[in-house]
């Protein structure tokens, strides 16, 4: 365990349980595996402070190695085959809950590269958008029956969440009983997907729609994935998106869902 009590690190026991996880989905690299603790705890550290990755403490190793590897294993979808890998200790599917939040970014979050296109092109491919509440990003889950996610969809701020409705059914590893959801999700198209699917929609109708069945008792478990997002926005820089692009946002939930799981 990294030395200076005042970092937030690993303790030795959740390393015993990542370090077998990471081995199996990290690329070959120039990460020493005698280095790998050190690094994931700066990456760690960073992501739950929302510093800056040069104010990463000298005691956690090269700042620059920290950045580069989450990076790099970002866009090579390591920390997406993490979240999948853990989910192998069992996705509850009695229940799924589907869930969208609005994350404001930062000033800094605008600079990714353009690659030939325009702002507002450059925007979308990275799902960064202007809405009431600023400037930021959709993100949506879908969580399994005990509020742990399952996988996650970027869009621009603005976008509607019921879209990547259909993309977030397609991860699930089978059919579940129930598939519940706001308001925001209030869908004929989209019920009929989830009848289609083998399961059964919890979603309240809109107020001007005609009214459709959505048990009370189900729904009233919708805590459990704004419970969820609560837990993840723990996470600095998950609260506010300091990632310029979409891969390395989507890295950090789905790095910040790993240790949800690992939690018990």
């Amino acid at each position: 365990m990294t030395k200076n009590p005042g970092i937030h690190v690993l303790t030795d026991a959740r390393w015993a349980e990542l370090e077998p996880l990471i081995d199996a989905v990290r690329p070959p690299c120039k990460v020493p595996h005698d280095n790998l603790r050190e690094t994931i705890e700066a990456i760690l550290w960073r992501h739950q402070n929302g510093a800056k990755w040069r104010s990463i403490p000298g005691e956690l190793g090269p700042w620059w190695k920290a950045a580069q590897t989450f990076i790099r294993w970002a866009h090579l979808g390591v920390w997406e085959r993490l979240l999948n890998l853990v989910q192998q200790r069992g996705v509850a599917l009695g229940m799924t809950f589907l869930d969208g939040t609005n994350i404001r970014a930062h000033q800094k979050a605008a600079g990714a590269d353009k690659k030939g296109a325009d702002g507002e092109q450059r925007d979308r491919r990275e799902a960064l958008g202007r809405s009431r509440g600023g400037y930021g990003t959709k993100a949506c889950v879908i969580a399994d029956g005990r509020g742990r996610a399952v996988a996650f969809a970027l869009a621009p701020g603005q976008a509607h969440e019921l879209p990547m409705g259909p993309e977030l059914l397609d991860c699930l590893p089978d059919v579940p009983g129930w598939v519940v959801g706001d308001r925001g999700l209030a869908s004929d198209t989209f019920r009929d997907r989830i009848w289609d699917l083998g399961a059964r929609p919890a979603i309240p109708p809109k107020h001007t729609d005609t009214p459709v069945a959505c048990p009370p008792w189900i729904y009233a478990n919708r805590h459990l994935v704004e419970n969820l997002w609560a837990r993840l926005k723990e996470w600095r820089a998950i609260a506010t998106r300091y990632e310029k692009t979409a891969k390395s946002f989507l890295g950090v939930l789905s790095f910040a869902a790993t240790f949800d799981w690992l939690r018990g």
